[in-house]
């Protein structure tokens, strides 16, 4: 049975989130940390904040996709409120 991860990542450098899916969570947040993923690349350093695990694809990509939309980024925020005050992000 494969696993799947739908994650979060925040900036250090700029306070914004980044959400992505992978397979291999070690693996993805380490390609992020080494800047080979363009989408990150210049918002080094970078933290995990969360993740969900999902035994199925298309459940952690759907999750990903909710997450990026508007109603989904802002119930993640609130259920991570805690976690992005330590970061001193900026809730707009």
């Amino acid at each position: 049975m494969s696993i799947y991860f739908t994650y979060v990542l925040i900036s250090e450098k700029d306070k914004k989130l980044y959400i992505g899916y992978s397979t291999d969570l070690k693996k993805r947040i380490k390609r992020h940390s080494d800047g080979k993923v363009i989408a990150t690349r210049n918002r080094r350093p970078l933290k995990l904040i969360h993740y969900e695990v999902f035994i199925n694809m298309h459940n952690a990509k759907n999750r990903e996709i909710f997450l990026k939309s508007g109603r989904g980024r802002k119930q993640l925020k609130s259920s991570i409120h805690h976690t992005l005050t330590e970061f001193n992000y900026k809730f707009l």
